[in-house]
């Protein structure tokens, strides 16, 4: 265990957190690499935020143990504080302060002294792609940039592990793709980084390792790929080429294959396990027989979001 601890960021076993009479976190067992972009994964309500916050000593656990940073939860919480920063879904920054005047406030807070806390913010605003808004007030910043700032202002002092809660939500692509490299820099300068997201991409494109979670309980954990091969199925993807009859195509290809469909974001293509070739094509000639005309049509492994979906069902709790 201690040669574990001493190379693992994070060490969970059983961990628990109830509200009432609702385990929002149900004996969690975690091992998050030191160095690593960690993922966890799950529906509205799965328990992600509640067990970060544990493991950042913001909530009290009810049951379980872990080391953070080799340091134990419970009994010293004020070193795990030491050798940590997070960033939460929403932006703890003064609206009415400059990115400059906010960075260097939280410098000084941090110990460091006039000028130094100064060179710290603008090395920080500089690093983030902020210094040409470093006077502006962040009530004038878009998300993206507010989002920038809010990395930056948890990493006044370099933690070992930075826990990340949902860190894009809200963001459109091109602020997503800026906080996405961010991330990848700080893991290549050696901080471990434990993000939860919604974004199935996001976790396809940033974890070296991702867990997911579902009524409290971790229920897969692996690589990317490992996941996707776990399912042991194909997909069959549809793009009807009458929008209108997408719901139509759906319920046939649910009633042949046996699974239920999803849709891709944009709504247009249908995803659905497909056992094998054969089934796949007589699928497509069912939805041709029935008039509807694929605009294009594959065979593959399955994504992210359809390996989500198959954990979980596509359900969420009410759990925090």
């Amino acid at each position: 265990m201690v040669d574990q601890q001493s190379s693992h960021a994070v060490v969970a076993r059983g961990l628990v957190k109830r509200f009432g009479g609702v385990a929002a976190v149900d004996g969690i067992d975690l091992d998050v690499p030191s160095g690593m972009i960690f993922a966890i994964l799950g529906p509205n309500g799965a328990g992600k935020t509640t067990l970060m916050r544990m493991l950042a000593t913001l909530t009290a656990p009810d049951g379980g143990t872990a080391t953070v940073m080799g340091h134990d939860l419970v009994a010293a919480p004020r070193d795990v504080r030491g050798a940590i920063s997070m960033t939460g879904q929403f932006a703890s920054l003064d609206e009415d302060l400059t990115g400059r005047e906010n960075l260097i406030l939280l410098a000084r807070l941090w110990g460091f002294r006039g000028r130094a806390a100064k060179a710290r913010a603008d090395e920080l605003l500089a690093d983030f792609d902020l210094a040409d808004a470093a006077t502006r007030q962040v009530k004038s910043y878009s998300g993206g940039m507010r989002r920038r700032l809010d990395i930056a202002a948890s990493l006044v002092v370099t933690p070992g592990l930075l826990f990340l809660d949902e860190p894009t939500t809200g963001l459109d692509p091109k602020a997503r793709q800026g906080v996405w490299r961010m991330i990848r820099d700080l893991a290549g300068s050696g901080v471990t980084v434990l993000l939860t997201t919604q974004y199935l991409e996001e976790a396809d494109q940033l974890a070296d390792r991702i867990a997911v979670i579902d009524h409290g309980r971790k229920i897969a954990e692996g690589t990317s790929r490992e996941l996707k091969a776990a399912t042991g199925s194909g997909y069959l993807h549809v793009t009807p080429a009458d929008p209108s009859r997408l719901d139509e195509a759906a319920r046939i290809l649910e009633v042949l294959l046996g699974h239920p469909c999803q849709r891709s974001p944009e709504g247009a293509t249908l995803s659905v396990v497909a056992g094998d070739a054969a089934q796949a094509n007589g699928a497509v000639a069912a939805l041709i027989a029935a008039g509807i005309e694929p605009a294009d049509f594959s065979m593959g492994s399955p994504s992210l979001d359809e390996v989500f979906f198959a954990l979980t069902g596509g359900t969420g709790t009410d759990t925090p």
